[in-house]
């Protein structure tokens, strides 16, 4: 017997609804309202709770999307919440509630709120799971042309001056692109102490308005970064990144010390082709050392 197109479309709204119990982070569009996965719109549709770090944003996305709040409560979470919201929404989740929790824009935990909410449900021994998707520091990586398979994401660095500069002077030998959000009205200050500390020659973008109507990409030195920017009005969301810190100058004391480590575990061939690689040092003198020292060892 064949289901009337009503019967059909209740059991498919409610195979959709069935979101398990537990808190689910949900990656919203970073500008881009299409840039959602439909996993997320699953999550949206059918959590028995709906929590934001800004419910307006939230609202706005629900309807470009079409999805309906329902009566569903839609609660508020940020940084000024305070420990009751914590507990009430703990208290849910204690329940068996399902709670699709969405940051204001991009990954939640990512400079957000939500991270002080994962860490009590994990300690509470409550369901999480995440709907993954747009993330400004991952898509400003993508595009900016610097080195990505190593990074740090390092956030937002402090505001007063003093600060920022041993901030930054803590992260100059990082050998990883760096990778920091920062204010359109600090981002000039920002450019000329990271010029200052870490070497005005290092590569760098400046990424604004990622997947906006407006993005731009700036790209070069920190110092042509610096004076670009301290020239102009710069306004939006901004991700800067810096190259990896370059190598330290190999000598042959570090090359013989990292050599007699790699002999160890490895052949005289493979150690002096490691340690080529690692530090930077012509092969053949490195292989040339390896055996002089494999020698002296036997």
């Amino acid at each position: 017997m064949r289901q009337s197109s009503d019967t059909s479309d209740s059991l498919g709204k409610a195979a959709l609804r069935a979101i398990p119990p537990g808190l689910h982070f949900v990656s919203t569009p970073i500008g881009a309202a299409r840039d959602i996965t439909l996993r997320a719109l699953d999550v949206l549709t059918g959590a028995d709770v709906l929590v934001a770090e800004d419910t307006r944003t939230l609202k706005r996305l629900l309807e470009i999307h079409g999805i309906a709040l329902g009566g569903r409560p839609l609660i508020a979470y940020h940084d000024h919440s305070g420990a009751a919201q914590m507990q009430r929404l703990l208290g849910l989740l204690a329940e068996g509630k399902s709670l699709a929790y969405a940051s204001e824009a991009g990954t939640p935990l990512i400079s957000d709120p939500g991270f002080e909410l994962a860490r009590a449900a994990v300690a509470a021994g409550l369901p999480i799971s995440a709907a993954p998707g747009p993330c400004a520091a991952v898509c400003a990586l993508t595009v900016s042309g610097l080195p990505s398979d190593r990074f740090l994401f390092a956030g937002f660095a402090p505001s007063a001056k003093a600060a920022r500069r041993s901030f930054l002077a803590d992260l100059a030998g990082v050998q990883a692109t760096l990778i920091l959000y920062e204010s359109p009205k600090r981002l000039a200050a920002l450019l000329e102490d990271l010029a200052a500390i870490l070497g005005g020659s290092r590569q760098a973008a400046v990424c604004r308005e990622m997947t906006k109507r407006f993005e731009e990409i700036l790209r070069g030195t920190l110092a042509k970064l610096a004076s670009d920017v301290a020239a102009r009005d710069i306004k939006g969301e901004i991700v800067v990144l810096v190259d990896r810190s370059p190598p330290a100058e190999a000598t042959s004391e570090s090359v013989e010390a990292a050599l007699d480590e790699a002999l160890q575990t490895m052949s005289v061939k493979d150690a002096a082709s490691f340690v080529s690689q690692t530090l930077k040092v012509s092969r053949k003198i490195a292989y040339q050392i390896a055996l002089d020292r494999n020698q002296g060892q036997g």
